[in-house]
């Protein structure tokens, strides 16, 4: 009954790296610019200047599919320590903690740089664009060229 839902599943992996890299790129706007919220009290500067840069530029690169594997590698080691570092040090259980978007964006990120960019990307389309390319020739070509001329 839903295999015939596989047919949308790059398209769904598409909408699922587009939307996660869009709302990370709202906790890098919180923590750099106060939008759309201020940032919260008690966060310390050197959390605000090192994870807001990664949430901004890194949720901006996986939203676009531009170098969407290593942006996602990194984003993915961000929410992993901000788990450890914020959640997991208030109580052991994530719903107490209230760190299961810590977690959920760490293990997104994570499959995201497992799989890569994924079709609706800027990296495919620069796949696509260099497979269309003119090709160089071959040594052996540019030699058989050469002996008949």
């Amino acid at each position: 009954m839903f295999g015939k839902l596989d047919r949308f599943t790059d398209h769904t992996y598409a909408l699922f790296r587009i939307v996660a890299g869009f709302l990370f790129i709202f906790h890098g706007t919180q923590k750099l610019l106060g939008f759309p919220s201020a940032v919260p009290e008690g966060i310390p500067p050197f959390i605000i200047y090192t994870a807001g840069p990664i949430e901004l530029v890194g949720g901006a690169l996986i939203m676009l599919g531009l170098f969407t594997r290593q942006a996602a590698f990194l984003c993915s080691g961000l929410m992993a320590a901000a788990y450890f570092m914020a959640h997991a040090t208030q109580a052991l259980y994530p719903i107490l903690n209230q760190g299961e978007l810590a977690i959920m964006f760490c293990f997104g990120f994570l499959y995201i740089a497992c799989t890569g960019s994924g079709i609706w990307s800027i990296d495919k389309m620069l796949v696509a664009r260099s497979n269309t390319s003119v090709e160089t020739p071959s040594v052996e070509e540019r030699e058989t060229e050469e002996d008949t001329a």
